[in-house]
């Protein structure tokens, strides 16, 4: 059987916003200033009131650690419940509420260059290196690169090669939720970050505008969570399987949501090395045209990692 190349599909092309700077929020405050798209809370938030308490608390254990036939590493995460979102950050981050998720498995770092072009056989990053997350590409390549990495394996790939609808049935690869990345990035914290809410504290554990000297760095070099996952804030932002749209939280589904099933823009997680402080938060959120135009403006900081069921 022929292995289907990256590329076979190519979705219709959508516009990217004209504007001179990373794609814009769509809820930004007026007055903000945004350093990387995502969304920014005011640093006079840190350490004001925290989102409820959830009513069973996520594992605090360190998950195992287990390889992959990809020679890619994976952490099994069990199941739990966590407080998603934050009341004091943007509208669209409001309101926190409960979220219970299955267990899953996640990479232990962002998918590297390396990684990525073995593959396939192609390497869209800027700044190249092999151990770097490999970055310039948009979510159709991503969700195209867990297809052929379902393959490889042996498993059953979870996007359909035609419409790219995803299969959570599937055991293959696919992007994250929205509410599996952020219950992996606070491993048990309610704080804005996994490392407290002190915003010096976070150039320990990641690459952002502060630290980085505006380039990606290898992955895994920063601490890892206290769940074994590194880089979940900064180096790159990170795309999620969820469809974006600002008041989702509003009408979200308190077990396994998957978000909204219409819009044009899918969700990108974590910060990145353009990124201030308060735009790596756990709960904070952007969004980004799955489809590159010729020209996206901070796409050499989007990049992501895969999960699967948990066996």
């Amino acid at each position: 059987m022929k292995r289907p190349d990256i590329d076979d599909i190519a979705p219709p092309q959508t516009r990217h916003p004209n504007t001179p700077s990373p794609a814009r929020r769509s809820n930004r405050r007026p007055g903000t200033t945004l350093l990387f798209p995502l969304a920014i809370l005011l640093l006079s938030g840190c350490g004001q009131s925290r989102p409820p308490a959830p009513t069973a608390q996520p594992p605090t254990s360190s998950p195992p650690i287990l390889p992959t036939p990809s020679g890619l590493n994976m952490v099994l995460l069990p199941a739990g419940q966590f407080v998603m979102g934050d009341n004091t950050g943007d509208p669209d981050e409001q309101p926190a509420h409960p979220v219970r998720v299955r267990a899953f498995m996640m990479d232990t770092c962002e998918v590297t260059q390396q990684a990525y072009e073995r593959l396939t056989r192609k390497n869209p990053s800027k700044s190249k290196a092999p151990d770097r997350p490999v970055e310039q590409v948009d979510w159709y390549h991503a969700v195209l690169y867990c297809n052929l990495r379902s393959l490889k394996e042996g498993l059953q790939p979870c996007y359909d090669p035609n419409t790219l609808a995803c299969n959570f049935a599937a055991n293959g690869y696919r992007l994250p939720t929205e509410a599996e990345w952020e219950f992996a990035c606070r491993a048990g914290t309610t704080t804005k970050y996994a490392c407290g809410d002190d915003p010096a504290r976070l150039r320990r554990v990641a690459w952002f505008k502060a630290n980085a000297g505006q380039t990606t760095h290898p992955v895994g070099q920063k601490p890892a969570n206290a769940w074994g996952l590194h880089d979940m804030h900064g180096n790159v932002a990170e795309w999620c399987q969820d469809i974006y749209h600002n008041t989702a939280y509003a009408q979200a589904q308190p077990d396994n949501p998957r978000g909204p099933t219409r819009g044009d823009r899918r969700v990108l997680r974590g910060g990145s090395w353009r990124s201030s402080a308060d735009a790596c938060r756990s709960s904070a959120r952007h969004s980004e045209n799955p489809r590159f135009a010729d020209a996206c403006f901070g796409a050499d900081a989007y990049g992501f990692r895969c999960v699967k069921p948990a066996p």
